[in-house]
């Protein structure tokens, strides 16, 4: 039996409408439907044929399609990391930078996807300190809400660049996640496939204070130099802290990640039609 993984964002009636549909092009393609407990609460639809419902999250999958925007889609490529599974997402969100298609697709870019007619993409990580964690679009280190200005230094194989910046916090980005806070924070957006990634400060107190594109073997080193600990977040999502006077190493990796796209889709296309939407 062939098997996809679904996940959704926590707006299920925005997704009920697309996932029955998809329910009904899995089951003529002879495709069964896997929802964990999480999902399964968010759609009820015990008896539809091909839906499991309260499944665990299996990581032998043929694909995983995803209804939701950047923050569920990065979810699903962080559960799928290094495994190879494709992640399939219509876009639920606001922008939908990693979606492969819009909702007014839905219909033929099901049909593509359950037939396999979709191209490969692999997105490199960040992947920080010990216990592990992964970012397929950035590491963000700020300070506490209430907290005075953070004091942050950044190494680069061990050599410290530019002293300690008072600032509100470090983003450590990929390609993929450059156009996220890191373009926010006045840094540079790098198309996919470049090899690196990029450090910017979060509002500096500074007239120097730069974002810089690393090289990908180089081992980057964030010293928390403040009186407070710093919060970690992990594609959005908290993942600890950095205690006052400690440091944490953070290093790329490269295909953790796999998305996939229509056949002609490009990072330039993706970048004209998602942020010339937010212009218009």
């Amino acid at each position: 039996m062939r098997e996809l993984t679904v996940l959704t964002h926590g707006r299920p009636e925005e997704t009920a409408p697309a996932l029955r549909r998809l329910a009904e092009l899995a089951a003529a393609a002879g495709v069964s439907l896997r929802l964990d407990e999480d999902e399964a609460r968010k759609h009820p639809l015990e008896g539809v044929e091909g839906v499991q419902l309260g499944v665990p999250l299996k990581q032998e999958v043929e694909l995983c399609v995803v209804l939701g925007g950047d923050g569920t889609i990065l979810r699903a490529l962080q559960s799928y990391a290094g495994t190879g599974v494709p992640v399939f997402a219509v876009n639920f969100g606001e922008i939908g930078f990693l979606a492969t298609i819009e909702p007014a697709q839905l219909e033929d870019g099901m049909r593509r996807a359950l037939s396999g007619d979709f191209e490969l993409l692999r997105l490199p990580a960040i992947v920080l300190g010990e216990p592990r964690h992964t970012a397929i679009n950035d590491v963000a280190i700020h300070r506490k809400v209430g907290e005075r200005v953070a004091e942050i230094a950044f190494a680069l194989e061990d050599e410290v660049l530019g002293g300690s910046v008072r600032c509100d916090g470090l983003v450590v980005a990929t390609p993929a996640g450059s156009t996220g806070y890191n373009l926010a924070n006045g840094g540079p957006v790098m198309a996919w496939g470049v090899e690196g990634f990029v450090v910017s400060f979060i509002a500096p107190h500074s007239l120097t204070a730069r974002a810089l594109v690393v090289a990908p073997g180089d081992r980057l080193t964030i010293h928390n130099r403040s009186r407070e600990a710093l919060d970690i977040a992990v594609d959005g999502r908290p993942a600890g802290e950095i205690p006052a006077g400690e440091s944490i190493g953070a290093r790329f990796e490269r295909d953790l990640g796999t998305i996939a796209q229509l056949p002609g889709s490009s990072f330039y296309r993706r970048l004209r039609e998602k942020f010339g939407r937010l212009a218009s």
